[in-house]
Parts: structure tokens; C-alpha cells; sequence
């Protein structure tokens, strides 16, 4: 009988209990938690970390999961029944806008894009399924901001850097900002994040009327904007999908 290789073993454990517990654990906690000394459990975080399967945060130098779990494959993504739930949804959103749609959670200080529709026309595009994406300039990261209390305080303890002159980056703005995206139940990004586009979002909640992401559409600042005020067609359609997707997760009307 062929033997187990022990340090795949290893990181197959530590991956099992990035994934199970706290949000992030630090290097002792791991070491102690799966009784390695605290050389080789370094030694295997950083092999993960250079590889993408784990994340070092800055600040707190603790670990977590990487994005380039999701990479893989849609198996891990089912599991939490987003895009599963969401993919009828978005891809009528994609025909019914003509934009590109976008998916997001929460990971880490940002938004992950955990699924990417694309522009219904024969434009060349890049899948961007693995992308981050800032939480305080996209329409997508200001919606989980306003809904999701981790993803606000994630959005405030970091660097809200200037992309643009449009960006909103001082935290007293920020607040007022998301006070009023609660009160109309979107975000908006017009060339906050990149010059010349334009996105809207909208948030997604699950059976405990819990946020669990968001989805919006992004295109031309032309398309979306066209007379200087957002298309309110597109509003209602991001709204719509969001609302759609929310029922399919038990989370009943919004």
C-alpha cells in the first residue's frame, strides 16, 4: 500500500481548518491546533501563501483562505449556493442591460468576484471570475459595506485609496454615503473606480435576511449615464435580480 506524502497531508489539514473556524487564525493557532512546531507550519503557509490557497493579512499577520481555491472550479462556490442559485438570474440581466454582470462577496479587505457574465455582444472581454475588486469605490464593495457590518468595518480600517477625483476616501463621506445607499437600496460607481465606466449594485440576502453579496452590472459611463443621471431602467433591473437571487436563497420579499 503506497504512503500517505505527510506534508500534503499537512497542508490538506491546515487548509480544513482555515476553512472551519474563525475568520483568520494566526500562526500559533494553527501550530498548536494541528501540533506542528511553529517552523513548519510556516514553512507551509508560505508555500500556500506563494501558491494562493492562503492569505497573510497585513496588519494582523494572521492566515485565511485564497482566492485561488475558487480558481479550481464552482464546487466551493456551490457549496455556499450563490452562484448557483444566481446564474439564471444574472444571465438575464446580462440580455436584459446589455452589460457585463458581476458577483461579489466579501473576502478579505475587498470583493471577490465569484461570478462574471458577459456583455451580450462580440466585444472582445476577459473573464475576471477571481478578481478583486475595493470595497470603498465599486458599486459592489459599497453595498456590502452598507449591508454587511464585517464588510464595513473592513472597508474602514483599510487604505481607502484614490483611483480617481471622484473617489470618496474620507471615512465622515464614506459613512454619509452608505447612509444613503441603505436608504435607496443600490450603490453606485461612476468613474470612482476607472475613468470612463460606470457600475451599479445591488445587495443579496439569504434566509436569515443576512447580506451574503451582491450583484451589478458595469459598462460605459455613455450607456449607464447617458444624460448625466443613471438609466433608472438599469437601476430596476439590478434591483430585481438582487431581490430574485435573495428569494431563491429563502430570504422571502424585500
Amino acid at each position: 500500500m503506497a504512503r500517505n506524502i505527510q506534508s500534503l497531508e499537512r497542508a490538506a489539514a491546515m487548509l480544513r481548518l482555515l476553512g472551519g473556524g474563525e475568520r483568520r487564525l494566526g500562526l500559533s493557532d494553527i501550530a498548536s491546533s494541528l501540533g506542528l512546531a511553529k517552523g513548519t507550519a510556516h514553512g507551509i503557509l508560505r508555500t500556500l501563501q506563494q501558491e494562493g490557497f492562503v492569505e497573510q493579512d497585513d496588519a494582523s499577520g494572521r492566515y485565511q483562505l485564497g482566492a485561488e481555491l475558487l480558481r479550481l472550479g464552482t464546487t466551493y462556490l456551490d457549496v455556499h449556493e450563490l452562484r448557483a442559485r444566481a446564474l439564471v438570474w444574472t444571465d438575464d440581466l446580462a440580455r436584459s442591460s446589455g452589460e457585463s454582470v458581476y458577483l461579489g462577496v466579501l473576502h478579505q479587505q475587498g470583493v471577490l468576484i465569484v461570478h462574471h457574465v458577459f456583455r451580450p455582444d462580440d466585444s472582445r472581454q476577459v473573464l475576471e471570475i477571481g478578481a478583486m475588486q475595493p470595497l470603498h469605490s465599486t458599486a459592489l464593495g459599497k453595498v456590502l459595506s452598507a449591508y454587511d457590518p464585517v464588510a464595513h468595518s473592513e472597508a474602514l480600517e483599510s487604505e481607502r485609496k484614490q483611483f480617481t477625483d471622484r473617489t470618496v476616501c474620507e471615512a465622515a463621506d464614506f459613512e454619509n454615503l452608505l447612509d444613503v445607499i441603505r436608504a435607496r437600496g443600490y450603490a453606485a460607481d461612476v468613474e470612482e473606480t476607472w475613468d470612463g465606466v460606470a457600475s451599479v449594485a445591488a445587495p443579496i440576502h439569504d434566509r436569515r435576511r443576512m447580506p451574503v453579496g451582491a450583484v451589478g452590472i458595469t459598462g460605459a459611463v455613455e450607456r449607464l449615464r447617458p444624460d448625466g443621471e443613471l438609466r433608472p431602467e438599469l437601476i430596476a433591473a439590478v434591483r430585481d435580480c438582487a431581490r430574485a437571487v435573495s428569494r431563491d436563497l429563502g430570504a422571502g420579499r424585500f
